[in-house]
């Protein structure tokens, strides 16, 4: 008997979740729209993403990638814990998350997911965006969140009210900048103003000032003529500092399916039960 899987093994989503450059490029949107959301204060509650928002990327980025690449039972249990991770969390802090904020985050992997390999590769059909909507939006009603969209049309009006109304520049904003200054280094700092000025919304750019990113396109440009070279290995390791290169390689390689039963945790949720 064939394994089942949440995501099929050729689905666009495990092509786009299983590149580096494409991955990198989604967290570095996902990093600026972090900044602006109005519940960015429950990122702060554990105090671990201010403190190390490079280790907290990369703890996310593994444990989506399980999701991705895992067979249904090992990604439906995966799902399930996290989602009772964040009720700890409620539980700690005695209010609940709002179903909004979870929805955003929702939202903006399918954003980021659609705009960073459009920006790499080529254009998304509508098929695609379709299938990508469809694996977030079922991550989501596993966890579940209400009110979800039922299609990428749906979704896309959403989006946008999500986009007017749950993102404000705050003190959290600003803090959480001086933290990807801090552990980036400056010139990492421009390129990741740069990068996220590529991939973000025009909304999200004004409150930000992030500008569009023009002066990196045509270093993009040669990027992309050369990203099938072992060279182009310089590109991907620019983006942060020396000690991640080999977990920046490691994302261009299918993570190894956690099995059903599994009960491995990623270190940024290890952390959070911990404090």
């Amino acid at each position: 008997m064939k394994p089942e899987y949440f995501v099929a093994p050729h689905s666009i989503v495990r092509r786009i979740w299983g590149t580096a450059d494409t991955v990198l490029f989604i967290f570095a949107g996902a990093a600026a729209e972090f900044a602006l959301n109005k519940a960015v204060d429950w990122l702060y509650f554990t105090g671990r993403l201010p403190a190390d928002p490079l280790e907290r990327l990369f703890s996310t980025v593994d444990y989506a990638r399980r999701i991705v690449f895992a067979d249904r039972a090992g990604a439906e249990q995966a799902i399930d814990s996290i989602a009772a991770i964040h009720r700890a969390v409620e539980a700690r802090r005695g209010q609940a998350i709002p179903d909004w904020a979870y929805r955003d985050v929702l939202f903006l992997l399918i954003a980021y997911s659609i705009r960073a390999f459009e920006l790499l590769e080529r254009p998304l059909t509508l098929p695609e965006r379709e299938e990508i909507t469809d694996v977030f939006i079922r991550l989501g009603r596993r966890m579940g969140i209400p009110a979800l969209p039922g299609s990428y049309q749906a979704w896309t009006v959403t989006r946008e009210q999500h986009l007017t109304q749950n993102l404000a520049l705050s003190n959290y904003s600003a803090d959480l900048y001086v933290q990807y200054r801090k552990h980036l280094g400056s010139p990492r700092y421009v390129l990741l103003r740069a990068v996220q000025g590529m991939v973000a919304p025009p909304s999200v750019r004004r409150m930000l000032g992030l500008g569009t990113g023009a002066w990196l396109r045509p270093a993009l440009l040669a990027y992309q003529r050369t990203k099938r070279l072992d060279i182009s290995q310089w590109a991907k390791n620019s983006m942060l500092p020396p000690a991640y290169r080999a977990r920046i390689k490691a994302l261009d390689a299918a993570p190894a399916a956690m099995p059903a039963g599994s009960r491995q945790v990623c270190p940024y949720h290890k952390a959070q039960r911990q404090h």
